[in-house]
């Protein structure tokens, strides 16, 4: 039985799409902006690693706690998961014009760089040897899901943040016509094939 289910991107390569947005976003972020746009890129900063990390510690840690239970990088993720969350806190409550602004962003992107090379390096490499790209696949097509249903409610927030912090810039077209195709992949109704189709 062939399901379209399977076609969706992997897990894997859904978390590696996380990553880059994130890294796009963060290399947006200088202190000579506006106060405005600093603001901007950080909430879409701290709105993209909060959906991310819910969706890694629904979908993919337990599944990889599981599989490879000595891996140590899975026993420290969500910790660092829950640091990363302490930054944007402190973010969220910090003015794009005060310097420490500034100086939160640039920690937590040091973290998010630390984190991301140890997953990109060693746990996402393990997931693919031992999960196999059909189950990669269905926890992709799961977590998709999940992501568009914690999206949909904060949609027009996450545009505006978007319009305003990327306004002016060529990577704003390359994440926007990327989120677009994401969704629009998500979103058109998918085929459980019972039979074999016929050929041509």
């Amino acid at each position: 039985m062939f399901n379209l289910k399977q076609l969706s991107p992997t897990i894997t390569d859904m978390i590696r799409f996380d990553h880059s947005h994130v890294m796009v976003t963060f290399h947006q972020y200088s202190p000579d902006k506006s106060p405005t746009v600093k603001k901007a890129l950080a909430e879409t900063i701290c709105d993209a690693l909060e959906i991310h990390a819910t969706l890694e510690e629904e979908f993919f840690y337990p599944v990889m706690r599981r599989e490879d239970p000595k891996e140590p990088f899975i026993h420290k993720a969500e910790p660092e998961h829950d640091e990363m969350r302490r930054l944007i806190a402190e973010l969220r409550r910090t003015s794009g014009a005060d310097p420490r602004h500034d100086d939160l962003v640039m920690e937590l992107m040091r973290d998010v760089m630390h984190h991301v090379a140890d997953e990109e390096t060693r746990l996402l490499p393990d997931a693919e040897k031992l999960l196999g790209k059909a189950h990669l696949s269905e926890l992709g097509a799961a977590m998709n899901r999940r992501r568009l249903e914690m999206v949909g409610p904060k949609a027009g927030k996450l545009a505006k943040e978007h319009l305003v912090g990327f306004s002016g810039s060529t990577a704003a077209l390359a994440v926007g016509v990327a989120g677009a195709l994401i969704a629009a992949f998500a979103l058109t109704p998918k085929k459980t094939w019972k039979t074999k189709p016929a050929s041509l």
